[in-house]
């Protein structure tokens, strides 16, 4: 049993000397990567005049967009997520999970699939 908690601890001890190396932006992106795996389950609320106009629910993540080409990030951030049509806070039987995205910039919008159809 002494041996393979050796073992375990010089895993361990190697595991944190790699991280640490690591730059910020590189521990960032691992910590995204295990949020990815494991999932958050996030809430997205859209407000207009300090109402609450749409929220999407179950959200596993949030990304930023990327240009294929460029590799630069583009003005807005995209997930998906159930769309709570009824504002109740709850993923009810006939919502359905939608793709959507906002924008970075000063136009205000969201944009997302119609839930109403079928896949």
């Amino acid at each position: 049993m002494k041996k393979n908690s050796l073992i375990y601890t010089l895993i361990l001890i190697f595991s944190l000397a790699v991280f640490s190396a690591c730059t910020q932006e590189t521990q960032n992106r691992i910590g995204r990567s295990i949020q990815n795996w494991t999932g958050v389950n996030g809430v997205l609320e859209i407000y207009s005049g300090g109402k609450l106009v749409k929220r999407f629910i179950k959200i596993d993540k949030l990304s930023t967009a990327s240009g294929t080409k460029e590799r630069t990030q583009r003005p807005y951030r995209f997930g998906y997520g159930v769309l709570d049509a009824n504002l109740n806070g709850k993923a009810d039987p006939d919502e359905n999970k939608v793709y959507f995205e906002f924008s970075d910039y000063s136009t205000n919008y969201v944009f997302f699939e119609d839930p109403n159809t079928k896949k």
